[in-house]
């Protein structure tokens, strides 16, 4: 699919996603109201608001409501405050509509929802639904967290809990938005021309996608594992503003908690190890077929493409977590969805690592890009 088909589904896309995360935000207040607790019980309650705060305009979400924003700052102090929260958020939906519509393009462009690519093209927009909203709120939480009072604490510690912060919420709305923008790309892609599939080789394909899983249990097994992860985030000391950029670390660098449970049957133990298999199976499969999807195997198609494999594969595996936790009957059934989407930015790390890895091991491995027809030699 060329750019000037795939820029109007991209477009409605973006605007769709973007428009669902600011009214999700907006309904946030709605929380607020006295009848919400007997629709909902009261710990429910906190968990959607929890969800939606990211995405609300409503600056009690940055500013304390006990007036200590404006202790020995006047009303002034306050409004610059709540200034820079609005300010935090435009520049939150313009980088989520920003990130949304390029990767969208990219997407269309090299998996095209035509001849048995259109599961695949719906898969990977889903999964970069909440890369584009975690990359979004990565941009703005500068800005979000100079509209706190005592914003000068512990910088990189109050960037981790931002990032951490952007909830199951962009998971949702980007299914929605993933299936209408397939729709729209169809209709837009009528009367193109046909691109094949490619032909790639078994050997190389499958070699491929043993680096790049390797690259992704990198973070998975050995950097999530309990002991690790503790000496990642306790590893710096000392003092001043950057005095604790091991939370920050340990936000990007981690896909899950490798040792939990600790304590336990060995049955329950198993479970869990089930679920990180189910993450690397979703992804091994998922770069084996990569390569035949994309209509040409450049570096960011590779890179994105499995960036999306890897938020896939944290789907399946939350999505079993799911079915293996007990804590709904205790927390309400809000609460089971709470994990859904978080991993994200060690998924975009390790993602674009192992998408790097697996396309130099599939050109070592013999795969060539064919060239184009207009410049193969008669």
């Amino acid at each position: 699919m060329t750019y000037r088909r795939a820029v109007i589904p991209a477009l409605v896309g973006g605007l769709l996603f973007t428009l669902l995360l600011w009214w999700a935000g907006a309904s946030a207040q709605a929380l607020q109201l006295r009848g919400s607790t007997s629709v909902f019980d009261v710990d429910s309650v906190n968990e959607l608001r929890r969800w939606l705060m990211p995405w609300s305009y409503d600056s009690s979400v940055a500013l304390p409501s006990d007036g200590s924003a404006d202790a020995g700052t006047g009303v002034g102090g306050a409004t610059r405050y709540a200034d820079l929260y609005s300010t935090a958020m435009q520049i939150r939906f313009v980088a989520v509509f920003a990130f949304f519509l390029a990767g969208t393009l990219l997407l269309l462009r090299r998996i095209p929802p035509t001849r048995g690519r259109t599961p695949a093209t719906l898969l990977a927009l889903w999964a970069w639904a909440p890369v584009s909203a975690t990359l979004a709120v990565t941009v703005s939480a500068p800005w979000l967290i100079a509209s706190r009072p005592h914003s000068s604490y512990l910088i990189l510690t109050q960037l981790a809990g931002v990032i951490a912060s952007v909830g199951p919420v962009p998971v949702f709305v980007g299914l929605l938005t993933a299936l209408l923008t397939v729709l729209v790309a169809r209709v837009c892609g009528k009367g193109a021309e046909p691109l094949p599939r490619r032909d790639v080789p078994a050997r190389p394909a499958r070699l491929a996608a043993s680096v790049g899983t390797a690259v992704v249990a990198l973070s998975l097994v050995v950097l999530s594992y309990q002991s690790a992860a503790a000496w990642i985030q306790t590893t710096f000391s000392g003092a001043g503003l950057l005095s604790e950029p091991g939370d920050l670390l340990r936000q990007w660098l981690l896909l899950g908690a490798w040792a939990g449970p600790s304590t336990g049957p060995l049955g329950h133990w198993l479970l869990y190890r089930a679920v990180d298999g189910l993450l690397l199976a979703v992804v091994w499969w998922s770069l084996r077929l990569l390569p035949g999807l994309l209509t040409r195997t450049t570096v960011p198609a590779m890179a994105v493409g499995t960036v999306c494999a890897t938020v896939l594969g944290l789907f399946a595996s939350q999505i079993l977590h799911m079915a293996i936790d007990d804590t709904a009957a205790v927390w309400g059934p809000v609460h089971m969805f709470s994990g859904l989407g978080s991993g994200v930015p060690a998924a975009l790390t390790f993602g674009v690592t192992a998408g790097l890895a697996a396309l130099a091991t599939l050109r070592l491995a013999g795969d060539r890009e064919p060239l184009p027809s207009s410049v193969v030699p008669a």
